[in-house]
């Protein structure tokens, strides 16, 4: 296992994170991503710890709260000693009936951490990160009640999830103006199957030095290698719960590129979709979730493949972004310089 630094910190973090959204499902949306209790979990956390992944995200909507408790008491069942983990969650979506019971405002945020640490058994979070974009509190809001969390010792590191690329400048451009806690981090959706990071938000991130943390790498499971154009896999969990949103056929093209790869090298298909990721600078680590055991191992053994830039062109290729305005115009125009 390789690690990174995250962002411009000096915290190092496993390139592979165990994700816990399997954890404490019972109804609804998490019942259909998983139902795993308390067992299930340990056995996964163990697994994870031992592989040599130091690094575990959460949620606090995740289950209502259940994955936060149940990861919490796995770390206390397994005898982890703190220093040994770094642990994220976030925090923005409802928590309960009341108006405020949502979103990234002051009140939100400093109640939930509160929260999250008692659900978790923590006395500070690692990296607390803000779920999403509020588009009713200031950006200014949401960075102050950070810092303050920072300032008091809940939280070492701040983080962001699921905003754009011009959100994140102006929430930098803030907290760097004010003097307030830096963004060390995006967490993101990418993979072979959805490239789209790539138009700005990466670009951005390397220039900002902000980490990347990849969410569902392997499309909501649709690269496990379990899915076909005839209609393999149409039982799987996206048969209930069909996100995130792709283009199939594009995707299929994709899994067809990487069986032969992946046959050659006598891996699964799962494994040359998360080892392409971890060939891409951008990423600092990738959110491996599973149900089982089996399959969390499958993943992590991704970390140990090797592609080749013949691999690596053929995966490009065949998953390349259709060129868009004003993409296609920057590079025309900067062709000159690149001489």
């Amino acid at each position: 296992m390789r690690y990174k630094r995250l962002g411009p910190s000096g915290l190092f973090v496993s390139e592979l994170c165990l994700g816990t959204m399997t954890f404490g499902g019972s109804d609804g949306i998490w019942g259909q991503i998983g139902q795993l209790g308390q067992k299930e979990a340990d056995d996964l956390v163990k697994t994870a710890l031992d592989a040599g992944i130091n690094f575990i995200d959460t949620a606090n909507v995740y289950a209502g709260g259940e994955s936060e408790r149940i990861l919490g008491q796995s770390l206390k069942n397994l005898g982890v000693a703190r220093e040994d983990v770094v642990i994220a969650t976030k925090v923005l979506g409802p928590m309960g009936e009341g108006v405020n019971a949502r979103g990234a405002s002051r009140y939100h945020i400093m109640d939930q951490c509160k929260a999250s640490l008692e659900r978790l058994q923590l006395d500070h979070i690692d990296l607390y990160q803000i779920h999403g974009f509020d588009p009713h509190t200031p950006i200014e809001e949401t960075l102050e009640a950070l810092d303050t969390l920072v300032r008091h010792g809940h939280v070492r590191y701040i983080g962001l999830s699921n905003w754009a690329a011009w959100q994140i400048v102006k929430a930098v451009g803030i907290a760097q103006a004010r003097q307030l806690a830096p963004i060390l981090s995006l967490q993101a959706y990418y993979t072979l199957a959805g490239r789209d990071l790539e138009r700005d938000i990466v670009p951005m991130l390397k220039d900002a030095g902000i980490g990347l943390m990849v969410w569902s790498p392997l499309a909501g499971g649709y690269l496990s290698g379990k899915y076909d154009r005839e209609g393999k896999g149409s039982d799987g969990r996206r048969a209930n719960f069909d996100f995130p949103p792709i283009n199939k056929d594009r995707a299929y093209d994709v899994i067809e590129a990487m069986r032969p790869i992946a046959d050659a090298k006598g891996v699964s298909v799962a494994q040359i979709a998360l080892a392409w990721l971890l060939h891409q600078d951008a990423v600092t680590s990738v959110i491996v979730g599973a149900k089982r055991v089996d399959q969390l191992r499958d993943n992590i053994a991704a970390s140990e493949v090797k592609l080749s830039e013949d691999d690596l062109k053929t995966l490009n290729a065949v998953s390349a972004l259709p060129a868009e305005y004003p993409g296609w115009m920057l590079e025309r125009q900067g062709a000159y310089r690149a001489q």
